[in-house]
């Protein structure tokens, strides 16, 4: 018998300064067996800090798909914003890219490995996509504090993330780079 999701839920207080997104909701997250700890953390934290009407988990990331891990619909079900986590090909980019209006990396992993790459591949509109990435140990930290009900509150105010998990208190600098 296969070995099915593991379901986490999270109750999640959104206030992105930054962007002036101020928001609670909550979320249900199916972590497939195949997924580490890692990708399901930068996953969450990719969710929260692109919050906006239309966005949702897609099912890429986890197996061969024509969709991102989450991406954001407008109301005519076209997807604007195509969201990448942890080490995509660039072939996945060019292709987001291409359907898209704006494409976003979160990553887990060494971010000038995956720019390294990336370099010299056909991605289109290369230079508009942004890398994200966090200080070293602070997704391990988030895993770490993940349990299968889970009390979020995230803040983001000029660059720098704050995040309570389950009383954890963490904090890291949301890293931006650019591809082109």
């Amino acid at each position: 018998m296969a070995i099915g999701a593991t379901i986490r839920t999270c109750e999640v207080e959104l206030a992105d300064v930054d962007r002036g997104v101020y928001e609670e909701f909550s979320l249900r997250l199916a972590q497939h067996p195949s997924e580490t700890g890692a990708f399901l953390a930068t996953r969450l934290l990719a969710y929260c800090l692109e919050y906006e009407e239309g966005i949702a988990f897609g099912a890429g990331g986890i197996s061969s798909s024509d969709e991102p891990a989450v991406l954001v619909r407008d109301l005519t079900g076209r997807v604007t914003v195509w969201i990448e986590i942890g080490a995509p090909d660039a072939q996945r980019l060019h292709f987001g890219s291409k359907l898209a209006d704006r494409v976003a990396v979160y990553t887990h992993r060494d971010p000038a490995k995956l720019l390294s790459a990336w370099s010299g591949k056909t991605i289109h509109r290369a230079e508009e996509i942004v890398l994200r990435s966090f200080d070293p140990g602070f997704v391990d930290a988030i895993v770490a504090a993940l349990a299968r009900r889970n009390a979020l509150t995230l803040s983001a105010t000029e660059g720098q993330l704050y995040l309570e998990c389950n009383g954890t208190a963490l904090s890291s600098p949301i890293h931006e780079h650019r591809l082109g």
